[in-house]
Protein backbone atom coordinates (compact mmCIF):
# COMPACT_ATOMS: atom_id res chain seq x y z
CA UNK A 1 0.00 0.00 0.00
CA UNK A 2 1.52 3.63 -0.86
CA UNK A 3 1.62 6.35 1.44
CA UNK A 4 -1.54 8.17 -0.22
CA UNK A 5 -3.37 5.02 -0.01
CA UNK A 6 -3.70 5.05 4.06
CA UNK A 7 -6.36 4.43 5.63
CA UNK A 8 -6.23 6.25 9.03
CA UNK A 9 -6.01 3.85 12.25
CA UNK A 10 -6.99 6.84 14.44
CA UNK A 11 -8.30 6.99 17.34
CA UNK A 12 -6.52 3.81 18.51
CA UNK A 13 -3.88 2.87 21.20
CA UNK A 14 -0.36 1.48 19.85
CA UNK A 15 1.51 -0.54 22.45
CA UNK A 16 5.19 -0.89 21.06
CA UNK A 17 6.57 -4.71 20.79
CA UNK A 18 9.73 -5.61 22.97
CA UNK A 19 11.77 -5.35 19.26
CA UNK A 20 11.40 -1.58 19.25
CA UNK A 21 14.92 -0.86 19.33
CA UNK A 22 14.20 3.54 20.15
CA UNK A 23 14.44 3.84 23.74
CA UNK A 24 11.64 6.53 23.31
CA UNK A 25 9.16 3.76 22.65
CA UNK A 26 10.18 0.70 25.20
CA UNK A 27 6.62 -0.74 26.60
CA UNK A 28 5.25 2.87 25.60
CA UNK A 29 1.40 3.31 25.41
CA UNK A 30 0.48 5.95 22.78
CA UNK A 31 -2.78 7.63 21.76
CA UNK A 32 -2.64 7.76 17.68
CA UNK A 33 -4.46 11.02 17.15
CA UNK A 34 -4.19 11.62 13.41
CA UNK A 35 -2.96 8.75 10.44
CA UNK A 36 -2.92 9.99 7.17
CA UNK A 37 -0.95 10.06 4.03
CA UNK A 38 1.24 12.39 5.03
CA UNK A 39 2.41 11.07 8.83
CA UNK A 40 0.88 10.14 12.31
CA UNK A 41 0.95 12.18 15.17
CA UNK A 42 0.50 10.49 18.86
CA UNK A 43 0.83 10.86 22.34
CA UNK A 44 2.43 8.68 24.52
CA UNK A 45 0.87 7.76 27.96
CA UNK A 46 2.80 6.16 30.50
CA UNK A 47 6.04 8.33 30.75
CA UNK A 48 5.04 10.61 33.95
CA UNK A 49 8.08 13.26 35.32
CA UNK A 50 7.91 14.10 38.45
CA UNK A 51 7.46 17.87 37.67
CA UNK A 52 4.76 19.49 38.25
CA UNK A 53 3.61 20.88 35.10
CA UNK A 54 3.03 24.48 36.52
CA UNK A 55 6.59 24.57 37.59
CA UNK A 56 7.37 23.81 33.66
CA UNK A 57 5.53 26.81 32.10
CA UNK A 58 6.03 30.51 32.94
CA UNK A 59 2.85 31.62 33.11
CA UNK A 60 2.09 35.52 33.26
CA UNK A 61 0.62 36.47 35.57
CA UNK A 62 2.49 34.01 37.70
CA UNK A 63 0.15 30.96 39.08
CA UNK A 64 -0.18 31.09 42.95
CA UNK A 65 -0.40 27.58 43.28
CA UNK A 66 2.86 25.48 41.59
CA UNK A 67 2.19 22.07 42.40
CA UNK A 68 -0.83 20.70 40.66
CA UNK A 69 -0.62 17.64 37.97
CA UNK A 70 2.69 16.42 36.77
CA UNK A 71 4.16 16.48 33.60
CA UNK A 72 3.47 13.83 31.21
CA UNK A 73 6.59 12.94 28.53
CA UNK A 74 4.13 13.62 25.64
CA UNK A 75 7.43 12.04 23.03
CA UNK A 76 10.51 13.00 21.84
CA UNK A 77 9.57 15.57 19.13
CA UNK A 78 9.12 19.13 19.77
CA UNK A 79 9.51 18.76 23.65
CA UNK A 80 9.18 22.35 24.30
CA UNK A 81 5.46 21.95 22.92
CA UNK A 82 2.76 21.06 25.57
CA UNK A 83 -0.72 18.91 25.12
CA UNK A 84 -3.36 19.13 27.54
CA UNK A 85 -5.29 15.62 27.39
CA UNK A 86 -8.56 15.55 29.10
CA UNK A 87 -11.35 12.94 29.92
CA UNK A 88 -14.50 15.41 29.82
CA UNK A 89 -15.20 17.96 27.93
CA UNK A 90 -14.49 22.20 28.17
CA UNK A 91 -14.87 24.80 26.14
CA UNK A 92 -15.93 23.89 22.96
CA UNK A 93 -13.06 26.27 21.14
CA UNK A 94 -10.84 25.34 23.38
CA UNK A 95 -10.45 21.38 22.30
CA UNK A 96 -10.81 19.17 19.64
CA UNK A 97 -12.49 15.42 20.57
CA UNK A 98 -9.51 13.06 19.27
CA UNK A 99 -11.07 9.48 20.27
CA UNK A 100 -14.92 9.17 21.94
CA UNK A 101 -14.48 11.09 25.48
CA UNK A 102 -10.79 12.37 24.81
CA UNK A 103 -10.13 15.90 24.00
CA UNK A 104 -7.06 17.68 23.41
CA UNK A 105 -6.00 21.16 23.46
CA UNK A 106 -3.18 23.75 23.50
CA UNK A 107 -5.44 26.59 25.26
CA UNK A 108 -2.84 28.04 27.81
CA UNK A 109 -6.39 29.48 29.49
CA UNK A 110 -7.14 26.06 29.66
CA UNK A 111 -4.19 25.00 30.62
CA UNK A 112 -3.86 27.49 33.73
CA UNK A 113 -7.33 26.44 34.84
CA UNK A 114 -6.18 22.26 34.80
CA UNK A 115 -2.90 23.26 36.59
CA UNK A 116 -4.97 25.35 39.40
CA UNK A 117 -7.89 23.30 39.50
CA UNK A 118 -6.23 19.66 38.73
CA UNK A 119 -9.26 17.76 37.03
CA UNK A 120 -9.16 13.94 37.73
CA UNK A 121 -8.60 12.82 33.63
CA UNK A 122 -6.48 15.56 32.69
CA UNK A 123 -2.64 14.93 31.60
CA UNK A 124 -0.31 17.82 31.01
CA UNK A 125 2.07 16.26 28.52
CA UNK A 126 5.18 17.65 26.47
CA UNK A 127 6.18 16.65 23.23
CA UNK A 128 4.89 14.44 20.65
CA UNK A 129 5.36 11.10 18.96
CA UNK A 130 5.32 11.70 14.88
CA UNK A 131 6.11 9.59 11.85
CA UNK A 132 6.42 10.66 8.62
CA UNK A 133 4.52 9.92 5.23
CA UNK A 134 4.35 5.66 5.56
CA UNK A 135 6.73 5.42 8.40
CA UNK A 136 4.15 4.23 10.61
CA UNK A 137 2.62 1.98 8.40
CA UNK A 138 5.97 0.11 7.83
CA UNK A 139 6.37 0.14 11.23
CA UNK A 140 3.13 -1.96 11.88
CA UNK A 141 3.69 -3.87 8.37
CA UNK A 142 6.81 -5.13 10.87
CA UNK A 143 5.13 -5.83 13.99
CA UNK A 144 6.78 -3.21 15.55
CA UNK A 145 3.54 -2.25 17.41
CA UNK A 146 0.40 -3.58 18.30
CA UNK A 147 -3.25 -1.65 18.71
CA UNK A 148 -6.16 -1.98 21.18
CA UNK A 149 -9.41 0.55 21.39
CA UNK A 150 -9.03 3.48 23.09
CA UNK A 151 -10.10 3.29 26.52
CA UNK A 152 -10.12 6.55 29.11
CA UNK A 153 -10.36 3.96 32.21
CA UNK A 154 -6.89 2.72 30.98
CA UNK A 155 -5.37 6.04 30.20
CA UNK A 156 -6.56 7.78 33.49
CA UNK A 157 -6.99 5.44 35.71
CA UNK A 158 -4.41 2.55 35.51
CA UNK A 159 -0.86 3.56 36.99
CA UNK A 160 1.70 4.40 34.12
CA UNK A 161 4.02 1.30 35.18
CA UNK A 162 0.81 -0.83 34.39
CA UNK A 163 -0.46 0.54 31.53
CA UNK A 164 1.63 -1.52 28.90
CA UNK A 165 0.72 -4.91 30.55
CA UNK A 166 -2.86 -4.41 31.25
CA UNK A 167 -3.00 -2.88 27.75
CA UNK A 168 -1.52 -5.96 26.72
CA UNK A 169 -3.80 -8.46 28.66
CA UNK A 170 -6.84 -6.95 27.08
CA UNK A 171 -5.37 -8.38 23.42
CA UNK A 172 -5.43 -11.51 24.83
CA UNK A 173 -1.55 -11.75 25.34
CA UNK A 174 0.20 -12.10 28.68
CA UNK A 175 3.41 -9.64 28.27
CA UNK A 176 5.72 -12.59 28.77
CA UNK A 177 4.33 -14.05 25.95
CA UNK A 178 5.65 -11.66 23.88
CA UNK A 179 8.81 -12.17 22.74
CA UNK A 180 11.58 -10.24 20.56
CA UNK A 181 10.67 -11.02 16.38
CA UNK A 182 7.20 -13.05 17.49
CA UNK A 183 3.40 -10.79 17.60
CA UNK A 184 0.31 -11.92 18.94
CA UNK A 185 -1.57 -13.87 16.64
Amino acid sequence: MSARETSSLAPTLLLSMPQMQDENFERAVVLLCDHTADGAFGLILNRPTTTAAAEAVAFDPPLERRNGPLLWMGGPVEPQRGWILLGEAVDEEAHTEVAPGLYLSTSIELLRRVVQVTPSRARVLTGYAGWGPGQLDQELASSAWLTVDVDPVLIFDTPADAMWDQAIRRLGAGPGSLQVGQGVH
